[in-house]
């Protein structure tokens, strides 16, 4: 007659919980996270902001589309305009966003300033 099986045998499943971590252990110091290097404002005044300042000004609308200064800016003509306007606002760019559009569109305006060299953004609401 035949003992019947009584115990789980856990050493396997310890030994593939192990080779696991060591894997994650090695792995995870090679991951290179991208993302914003971003800095935290100063609460200011909005009668505090000197009218002097030389900034480009955009809007997001809710439809995703793109004023700058009350006229509005294809997407595909996006970096070839800032690109033509870095030069007279030399202190940045300031993206006001409506509350509904989308963060791609924010992105993609972002992006387009990055490319052609503007080093400080900000975003309003």
């Amino acid at each position: 007659m035949r003992d019947s099986f009584n115990e789980i045998n856990i050493t396997p499943l310890t030994d593939i919980f192990l080779v696991l971590l060591i894997i994650m252990m090695v792995i995870a110091p090679m991951l290179d996270q991208q993302g914003l290097n971003l800095a935290v404002p100063e609460v200011v005044k909005q009668e505090d902001i000197v009218k002097d300042n030389k900034i480009m000004n955009f809007v997001v609308t809710n439809d995703n589309k793109y004023l700058f200064d009350g006229t509005e800016v294809a997407v595909a003509d996006l970096e070839d305009f800032v690109q033509s306007h870095v030069k007279d606002y030399p202190d940045g760019l300031l993206i006001q966003v409506d509350d509904n559009a989308e963060h791609g569109a924010v992105v993609k305006l972002m992006d387009s300033a990055r490319n052609v060299g503007v080093t400080s953004i900000s975003l309003s609401r």
